[in-house]
């Protein structure tokens, strides 16, 4: 058994400030008091400790609050991405079959037509109930659930732990070092892995957490450059604007900042080289929801010195390169560790999430000769627009549920803003207008899932066994 975080954390640094939100801050004691309260009155509300809820918030300290109240309630939290359309949500709140779903008042409207759910105020302003909040939780116990797409277009319930993220956590704080004066700048939401594992991050170390609503590069570049924090979390197309705002006022990173973890996808070797003249120190990542955010990280001393590569496995991990021992050999990426998830929830529960105790990506790369992992395609077909995962089946499933398409086939084309985008062609069997396509997906997508491209084509690129050809796609441009 181990401590419950929260109040771990609590009892160890008390008056150490754990959490600053637009000029406000709260202590660990605070957060602590706050988020028992918060579960005295879900209990009250009829949230049952160790059922599942779904969560549904912007990034702000009442969804911080009310995700530790779940957590002192040992609740599994399905983190429902704020981004997607009612019909992808319904998709996971009926698939995790939640008891009830907690939703910011703001975000009630995202909401499918018609959900039960809880709303945040109703909770805050309640009775609250005299409840047993456990010291203690076991590894095994599921912490969160965060959905992410597959390969058949229909997304998957990743569990994730207390071992997971304690062995994430650690294995992080174990390459990057500690220190008591830390603070996260965590502009990513906290639905996502990212943003999530720096809450849980701040309650193992003991460091700050600086949270924004959303991403504010301006706000960033100053806290960056006065020494406002030590850390932050970023994808590609946020390292650029922080670069660029940098690089536009004249200003270099402080010496008391540390370090940005860089995920979501390859960073552009021109942003390593631009942080290293601005004195910032940038650490590429690789990870993926199923194994609790990073696996692999490239030191900053070695960032010039392995360009392109996402670094070496952190302490627990294991990384190898399927069917082969040799460096530069291209092959599937399999992981395993503490990190790794036990596995998936709903119509995916049956499906194993290791095979022989490896985690098998799909993502190809290979390992070179002092053992540095480069990652040469993010799953196959991926396509990562800003941080985002984008299956191309699932916005192919749309279309083709339109009457008027036929055939279809998405992939992703280079943007300068989000890295790619993704791209529709179709095979149509009546007339329809690009506008009337558009509309279709926004009504059944996430906006950066709709294609910002449609082309209307005679015929898709097939293989002899006539599977649509992904790569072949972009050369009917």
């Amino acid at each position: 058994m181990y401590p419950n975080w929260i109040l771990q954390r609590a009892q160890l640094t008390p008056t150490r400030p754990a959490l600053n939100y637009e000029n406000q801050t709260w202590t660990f004691e605070e957060v602590k008091t706050i988020s028992v309260k918060r579960a005295e009155q879900l209990k009250a509300l009829g949230i049952k400790p160790n059922s599942r809820v779904a969560i549904l918030g912007p990034s702000q300290p009442r969804l911080i609050f009310m995700m530790f109240a779940c957590m002192h309630l040992q609740c599994e939290m399905v983190m429902l991405n704020r981004k997607l359309s009612k019909v992808e949500l319904q998709y996971q709140i009926d698939d995790a079959q939640v008891e009830k779903v907690l939703v910011d008042d703001e975000d009630s409207p995202l909401l499918p037509n018609e959900q039960a759910s809880l709303l945040f105020s109703v909770v805050e302003n309640s009775k609250g109930e005299s409840c047993e909040i456990s010291k203690e939780w076991s590894l095994d116990q599921t912490v969160s659930i965060m959905y992410t797409s597959g390969t058949t277009g229909l997304p998957k319930g990743v569990r994730q732990t207390v071992g997971n993220h304690q062995s994430s956590a650690l294995a992080s704080i174990l390459n990057i070092g500690l220190s008591e004066e830390d603070v996260w700048l965590c502009t990513v939401p906290l639905f996502h892995i990212s943003g999530f594992s720096i809450l849980v991050r701040s309650l193992l170390y003991g460091n700050a957490v600086r949270l924004y609503k959303k991403f504010d590069a301006d706000g960033a570049v100053l806290d960056i450059a006065e020494g406002r924090v030590t850390h932050m979390s970023a994808v590609a197309v946020m390292l650029q604007k922080v670069l660029q705002g940098l690089e536009e006022r004249g200003l270099e990173a402080s010496p008391r900042f540390k370090i940005i973890l860089a995920g979501g996808g390859p960073v552009p070797e021109n942003y390593i080289e631009r942080a290293h003249r601005l004195k910032l120190m940038v650490s590429q990542t690789y990870g993926m929801t199923e194994t609790s955010s990073q696996t692999a990280t490239l030191s900053n001393e070695d960032a010039l010195r392995k360009l392109g590569s996402a670094g070496k496995p952190l302490f627990f991990n294991q990384i190898q390169i399927a069917d082969t021992d040799a460096p530069f050999v291209n092959g599937e990426i399999l992981i395993r560790g503490p990190h790794v998830t036990p596995g998936y929830i709903g119509r995916f529960s049956d499906k194993s999430a290791a095979i022989d105790g490896w985690l098998h990506t799909g993502d190809i790369g290979y390992l070179d000769e002092e053992g540095y992992l480069f990652v040469v395609d993010r799953r196959s077909d991926l396509v990562i627009s800003g941080g985002e995962n984008i299956y191309p089946a699932e916005i192919e499933n749309v279309l083709l549920s339109h009457e008027a398409v036929q055939e279809a086939g998405v992939c992703g084309v280079d943007d300068e803003t989000w890295g790619q985008v993704p791209a529709a062609f179709i095979v149509l069997n009546s007339d329809v207008n690009e506008k009337e396509l558009h509309e279709f997906c926004m009504e059944r997508l996430a906006k950066y899932k709709v294609p910002k491209y449609f082309y209307v084509v005679p015929a898709l690129p097939r293989n002899g066994s006539d599977k649509l050809m992904r790569r072949k796609l972009i050369d009917l441009i």
